[in-house]
């Protein structure tokens, strides 16, 4: 009876890392049926430029990361992490559909950030409740199988868009209102299969301890060297934007969007399996370094459709690497139940980083072109690369001693 016992926590968790990763692929079929064409579409609206779409995805980005850390916070001192990814899912999943009625750039913009908002309400908690369903020693491939299946769901959105462009005559804003549909399926999953985990924790929490906890020591020199990385790190927008420049049609550009997919979700269980074994932060250093190349791409390959499908897939795969291994580290440096504070700063500093990166980046591109942009986040990413490597150094001298 006692084997019985034991096993049904494990069956549990089983289920909800799977059922966590079946919402996020419905999801991101439906965002990514929208996203894959929302940068032409804005650049075509009244009032948009490159410079425009660079402040609307640097702040419904930063917004976004920022509400994270409310949302982790809120998630540990409560220990509702469910409840507080059903809200976020809902808000996202209701509200992309009405790009469909935006006519101006200031429409997009007030959609866009609102759909991040919901992805802020629920990314912290879904993190941490994903963290809480599984082992210390399996956890990169846990988060690497989410993030895959997350991203299959981000390759057949893009693709579903083109071929109802292109086979059906469908227009971006009749993709737009189909978006709902894969959504609502996410919703169901989660709302019936995905069960709350929190972990149990001695006392009761208090927010101001529970952040000065969560920030100081290794922790907080992690969080320093994200941040250096992610205020280079731009964002898929300004792939697509390569991709056009390129010559790639408007009717293809979701289809160079579905490359980028594919490349991040190859990676990603790969990149989860070799953090447990090499070490999360040795694989991160990986990942920063795949970007750096990125840069160097843009910066110096000829501008043609082949090199931009290339730089498409390179950029798929250090999302694969990054988004998942940055993920896995997070618990790594706090204790379990204050796992959702610590995953709200990370976003919050992510975020923070991202809204500068795009913005800077945009503005770049906009009156520069790509090249000086390239050079902004090749730098930056060079000095996150060597901050890691002396945090990995830092570390080792401190286990000798």
């Amino acid at each position: 009876m006692k084997a019985k016992k034991g096993e049904k926590p494990n069956i549990s968790a089983r289920r909800n890392i799977f059922a966590l990763g079946f919402v996020s692929f419905f999801t991101d079929i439906s965002s990514e049926m929208v996203f894959s064409l929302l940068p032409t579409f804005i650049l075509g609206l009244p009032g948009s430029s490159v410079a425009v779409l660079g402040l609307i995805e640097g702040v419904a980005e930063s917004l976004s990361y920022g509400i994270r850390a409310v949302s982790g916070v809120f998630s540990d001192k409560f220990k509702r992490r469910k409840a507080v990814v059903l809200v976020g899912y809902g808000i996202s999943n209701v509200v992309k559909p009405l790009f469909s009625a935006a006519q101006t750039a200031v429409d997009a913009f007030i959609i866009r950030v609102t759909d991040r908002i919901g992805k802020g309400v629920r990314t912290a908690p879904r993190d941490a409740l994903l963290s809480e369903s599984v082992s210390e020693k399996n956890r990169g491939a846990a988060f690497g199988l989410h993030r895959a299946l997350d991203q299959a769901g981000a390759i057949l959105g893009p693709v579903i868009a083109s071929v109802g462009m292109l086979l059906v005559g469908l227009t971006a804003r009749d993709i737009f209102w189909l978006s709902f549909i894969p959504g609502l399926i996410a919703l169901l999953i989660l709302l019936f299969l995905v069960q709350e985990r929190t972990s149990k924790s001695t006392g009761e929490f208090k927010l101001l301890a529970g952040m000065r906890t969560v920030l100081k020591g290794k922790f907080l020199l992690l969080l320093m060297i994200v941040s250096l990385f992610s205020l280079g790190a731009f964002n898929f927008s300004f792939v697509l934007l390569n991709a056009r420049e390129a010559g790639v049609i408007d009717p293809l550009i979701p289809l160079i969007y579905a490359v980028v997919n594919v490349g991040h979700t190859v990676v990603a269980i790969p990149a989860g399996v070799l953090s447990d074994r090499i070490g999360k932060e040795k694989a991160l250093v990986l990942g920063y370094t795949v970007f750096l190349f990125v840069a160097v791409l843009i910066l110096f390959s000829p501008t043609d459709v082949f090199n931009a499908s290339l730089i498409a897939v390179i950029f798929g795969i250090y999302l694969g690497i990054v988004e998942t291994v940055q993920r896995v580290l997070v618990p790594e440096y706090v204790e379990s139940s204050l796992r959702g504070t610590a995953y709200g700063f990370y976003y919050l500093v992510v975020g923070a980083s991202f809204f500068v990166a795009n913005t800077v980046v945009g503005t770049l591109w906009n009156f520069f072109g790509s090249s000086a942009a390239s050079i902004y986040s090749l730098t930056l990413s060079s000095i996150a690369i060597i901050g890691m490597l002396l945090f990995l150094n830092y570390q080792k001298r401190k286990r000798v001693l």
